[in-house]
């Protein structure tokens, strides 16, 4: 993904993003160690030796430090001792300045990586809004009509338009300053846990936003698109309509893995080994000429080891048409921290802003299958 602008800024042009990049690979190095999923990082120094992550964290500290002195404009950082620098109200600031750039360079692209199969994500400025043209699917009627006659009725069709405005959010944090610059508390760690944070809090409100538009879906009993029970012939059926009224853009079949479970043929007498995909993946790739695809499972915070997506549904979607659900993140994060002696035990708070807007904002269609 492009690197965005106001973070090339802050970095002072393209040839200063090394922090930032580093940063970037530390965290898909982070989540394949927290969430075993399976992404890209480096895995060799410059010398070709292998690199741990342990490593990794400790030069990415390294980097976070430094650019917190860039950031600061203070000049000689190693003449002075730390519990000097500590009560500089610009590191206070810079520190979490470049927490709040590295965040924003992870975030909308590891939240494509999660809600990107029926989420539309769009960055936009401070202050301004998010427009959606919806145009209309439907198709004009032909008619058989006489050859002495001018004109058949006429048919107009119009744009619809859903503008999402983005909402504040916030996080508090607590950490160490001192703990952090002198290298005890791991400032790197701590930017990628806010990280999943406000991922996860993100996707939660996609998911809902959509799973709240497919239980609105119509239900008639041969042409509705949300369908009570799961068979074959249903599945078949609901994908066929979700291609042809997508403009032949091929359905795909998505569910959790518990879900996509009960995607089998009606038919009992099929066989498969301990070596066949299903069993290897937990389920099929490929069912009745339609990809499979599974969503990742995400936390229920509200929930003792909960988790927000239903096991329960089957959804037919066809992505490549245009996405369900739309995602807007409004300006950069901000971060407004306690001075450095504010707090009687020396630990300073900072309050993360974040705003961001969910909305159903389509022509696509789509539908569901309750299990």
């Amino acid at each position: 993904m492009k690197t965005q602008s106001n973070i090339i800024t802050f970095a002072g042009g393209e040839k200063n993003l090394g922090p930032y990049l580093m940063f970037r690979d530390y965290w898909y190095h982070y989540l394949s160690q927290t969430s075993k999923k399976n992404v890209e990082f480096q895995t060799v120094k410059e010398d070709g030796k292998p690199i741990s992550f342990s490593e990794k964290e400790d030069l990415m500290n390294a980097a976070l430090r430094k650019e917190i002195v860039r950031v600061s404009g203070v000049q000689n950082f190693n003449e002075l001792p730390l519990e000097q620098w500590v009560t500089n109200p610009m590191i206070s600031w810079a520190s979490f300045a470049v927490v709040s750039a590295m965040i924003d360079m992870i975030l909308p692209e590891s939240i494509i990586d999660t809600i990107g199969l029926y989420t539309d994500v769009r960055t936009i400025g401070w202050g301004d809004s998010a427009s959606f043209e919806i145009e209309p699917r439907d198709l004009f009627v032909v008619s058989v009509h006489g050859k002495s006659q001018k004109s058949t009725e006429v048919h107009k069709q119009f744009r619809g338009q859903v503008t999402i405005l983005p909402v504040m959010h916030e996080l508090t944090v607590q950490v160490s300053l001192y703990k952090v610059l002198a290298g005890k508390e791991s400032l790197a760690a701590f930017v990628a846990k806010v990280v999943r944070s406000m991922e996860t809090a993100m996707t939660l409100d996609a998911y809902n936003a959509f799973a709240t538009a497919m239980a609105n879906l119509s239900s008639t009993a041969t042409t509705g698109l949300q369908i009570s029970g799961y068979s074959q012939a249903n599945l078949v059926r609901l994908c066929q309509q979700v291609t042809a009224w997508s403009g032949g853009a091929k359905a795909i079949i998505v569910g959790t893995q518990l879900g996509l479970v009960n995607v089998l043929p009606d038919d009992a007498n099929y066989r498969y080994t301990l070596n066949d995909e299903y069993m290897t993946l937990g389920y099929v790739r490929t069912a009745f000429g339609y990809d499979v695809l599974a969503l990742p499972q995400v936390v229920d915070i509200a929930t003792p080891f909960g988790t927000a997506l239903s096991n329960a549904y089957i959804w037919v979607l066809a992505p490549t048409s245009q996405k369900l659900i739309k995602l807007v993140l409004e300006g950069s994060t901000l971060s407004n921290t306690d001075s450095t002696f504010q707090n009687a035990n020396l630990t300073q708070n900072s309050t993360l802003w974040k705003s961001w807007g969910v909305g159903v904002a389509t022509n696509a269609v789509a539908g569901v299958i309750t299990i």
